[in-house]
């Protein structure tokens, strides 16, 4: 007769997958936290917005490295996957480039502290960083190419040349809380746009 009973597999995968969703959880957590107040904000600002208490962060990422890390690669595949994403849903694909420049430029305050994080892991960084190449620079790239064809931006940059643009301005003006790097993003896409056509029987 056929055992009633769960299986040993079928027990681990609900805890497996709750523990994947917990997990996520608390990256998207962190993320906004650091976003709102850097990679230095207290451990109990993150468990706060996570609704879970401080242990339960220590035990999935022992330290703030480990945890600005998983941030880190957490951003990287949600900036990759919003690319197609977001010309799906936007009105245009200009429209999905800007909208992905402000995921990018969050992603960015989490980018310029994990040098701080892994000071001691030069090596380690450079691997993030090649990672961060590998899944981006694709992502901006479809992005661009669907503006052009569009007919909406002048393709006078290359999608690194654009990532690392878009870095610069979010650096200048760590340090200056007047400073907007998101308005001059702005800016420097707008200055891609195509000038529109004047209307016929117009000047």
């Amino acid at each position: 007769m056929p055992s009633t009973e769960p299986s040993t597999t079928d027990a681990v995968r609900p805890r497996r997958a709750d523990a994947q969703r917990n997990e996520r959880a608390l990256l998207e957590a962190a993320a906004a936290v650091f976003v709102e107040s850097g990679v230095d904000a207290p451990v109990r600002e993150i468990a706060g917005r996570a609704g879970v208490g401080m242990g339960t962060i220590y035990r999935h990422f022992p330290t703030r490295a480990d945890l600005v890390v998983a941030v880190y690669r957490h951003q990287v595949e949600a900036c990759a996957d919003a690319a197609p994403a977001l010309l799906r849903t936007r009105p245009t694909p200009y429209d999905a480039l800007v909208a992905w420049a402000d995921l990018f430029v969050d992603f960015l305050v989490t980018k310029h502290g994990l040098a701080a994080a892994l000071q001691d892991d030069r090596s380690g960084f450079e691997a993030l960083h090649a990672y961060f190449l590998d899944r981006l620079v694709p992502a901006c790239a479809s992005l661009l190419a669907a503006a052009t064809e569009s007919g909406e931006v002048r393709l006078e940059v290359g999608a690194q040349g654009l990532l690392r643009g878009i870095g610069n301005l979010c650096a200048s003006g760590a340090s200056d809380a007047s400073y907007d790097a998101r308005v001059m993003v702005h800016l420097l896409l707008a200055g891609l746009r195509v000038p529109p056509r004047p209307a016929p029987g117009t000047r």
